[in-house]
């Protein structure tokens, strides 16, 4: 059977970074692979996805496959055999459509990849507003991967992610959990939030933390500005060596959200009353 390094795990390798997990795509159905290896988890067999586990890792090895009949905005409704390029053409972004045989070292590249990798530059793989449509979450996504890798978003990407995202209120309340964690967590914190704000995507899934912006505080006190750009230099100062506790880059989010309902203006100055306990409701129901 072919079988080739997918993803991440090429893109790592040819920045010189150590892959964090490695995934692979084969000709095999998942029954064969499942047959070939001793210890084997159906995840997703339906998608033709199998967790392999050997030496106590944990690889996700997926059939080639076209995707077709998005209907939800996150899940195709139909799935068939491909052949190693058709399965990359489904993909998200140039970057992560990168195949790799680990035997011999040769690179499959049929969109780009490798070139964008050296410009530093995320884009779609085929048009980017058929990307986002397929699935709402790669928008967060993008976002995701120009902030932690420090890329530029193209320019045709990014239009589309403005443009849809309103869309993003259709994916769940779990999925955009998972990729605003991971987006607060790595380095590139602040241009992550800078992002969200840019495309719109804050103000559809964190309106609270949008407000913010334009809530003056007062200059004796926070000479750095706004709540907003307060929030900013605190993301920006969170360690970046390693993934971050999400408890930490959460409350540093959500710590003053209160102050864009609580600002009132006197004789005396700026005043926040309340805004402590008016955040600790806010970020309850966030």
């Amino acid at each position: 059977h072919e079988a080739y390094l997918v993803g991440g795990c090429v893109r790592d390798l040819i920045r010189g970074v150590l892959p964090e997990d490695y995934d692979i795509v084969t000709s095999a159905a998942s029954d064969a692979v499942r047959a070939i290896f001793s210890h084997t988890i159906p995840v997703g067999m339906s998608f033709g996805v199998v967790l392999v586990i050997e030496g106590g890792k944990k690889y996700e090895v997926a059939t080639f496959r076209r995707e077709d009949g998005y209907v939800d905005g996150r899940r195709p409704t139909s799935v068939s055999p491909a052949s190693a390029e058709e399965d990359v053409r489904r993909r998200d972004f140039t970057i992560n459509g990168l195949l790799l045989d680990h035997e011999t070292g040769l690179l499959l590249d049929y969109v780009g990849g490798r070139a964008d990798i050296e410009r530093r530059l995320l884009r779609t793989i085929g048009d980017p507003e058929r990307r986002f449509a397929e699935d709402h979450l790669r928008m967060l996504r993008a976002v995701r991967f120009a902030a932690y890798l420090g890329y530029q978003i193209d320019p045709d990407t990014l239009t589309a992610i403005k443009a849809q995202a309103v869309a993003i209120r259709r994916i769940s309340a779990e999925r955009i959990r998972e990729e605003l964690t991971k987006i607060i967590t790595r380095s590139g914190a602040r241009r992550g939030l800078e992002l969200l704000a840019e495309t719109g995507l804050l103000g559809e899934i964190l309106p609270e933390v949008e407000a913010l912006g334009g809530v003056e505080q007062p200059p004796l006190f926070h000479p750095e500005g706004d709540v907003w750009e307060h929030t900013l230099k605190m993301l920006a100062l969170l360690p970046t060596e390693a993934a971050v506790d999400p408890r930490l880059a959460w409350s540093v989010i959500l710590h003053d959200v209160g102050k864009a309902i609580t600002r009132t203006v006197d004789g005396r100055g700026v005043h926040f009353y309340g805004h402590v306990q008016r955040g600790e409701e806010i970020a309850r129901q966030v």
